[in-house]
C-alpha cells in the first residue's frame, strides 16, 4: 500500500471517529479542556507575591546559607592547614561560591521577570494595537473621517 492509500485510510478513520480533541479554532462546548480554567493562571498580585517571596525569603536564606558554609569551610581549611585536605577544601569552596552566584543570579532574574511581566504584556498588547490601528486601507470613505 502506498503513502496516498495510507493517508486516505487514516483520514477515513478520523472522519468516522469525529474526534474534535485537537481542534484549535474554539473551546469545547463544555468549557476549557481537562484540568483547564477559563481565567488566567496568575494575576499581577500573585506575581508580586511570588517576587516578594523570592526576594525576602529565598534570596535571603540562600545568602545566609552561603555565608554559613563559607565560615564553616574557612574554619576547616584553617584546621587542615598544610594538608592536602586544605587544598581540596579550597577547591570545594571555589565551586560552591560559583554555584551560589549562579543560583542567586537565577533567583534575581526570576524575581525581576515576575515583577516586569505585567508591564511587558501590556506593552506588547499596546504595541500590537497601535500597529493594527496604523494600518490604513484605501476606501472611498476615507475622505469623511
Amino acid at each position: 500500500m502506498g503513502v496516498d492509500e495510507d493517508w486516505a485510510e487514516l483520514r477515513a478513520e478520523a472522519a468516522e471517529q469525529r474526534c474534535t480533541a485537537m481542534r484549535l479554532n474554539r473551546l469545547p462546548e463544555d468549557g476549557p479542556g481537562p484540568g483547564g480554567t477559563s481565567r488566567l493562571v496568575s494575576t499581577p498580585s500573585e506575581k508580586s507575591a511570588a517576587a516578594n517571596t523570592i526576594e525576602n525569603e529565598l534570596l535571603a536564606s540562600t545568602r545566609k546559607a552561603a555565608e554559613h558554609a563559607d565560615a564553616a569551610n574557612g574554619s576547616a581549611i584553617g584546621a587542615f592547614s598544610g594538608w592536602a585536605t586544605a587544598t581540596a577544601l579550597k577547591m570545594v569552596q571555589t565551586a560552591w561560591d560559583g554555584q551560589v552566584k549562579t543560583l542567586m543570579g537565577r533567583l534575581s532574574k526570576e524575581r525581576d521577570g515576575l515583577r516586569n511581566a505585567a508591564t511587558t504584556l501590556t506593552g506588547v498588547d499596546t504595541g500590537r494595537r497601535d500597529h493594527i490601528n496604523g494600518i490604513k486601507t484605501p476606501s472611498v470613505f476615507n475622505g469623511y473621517e
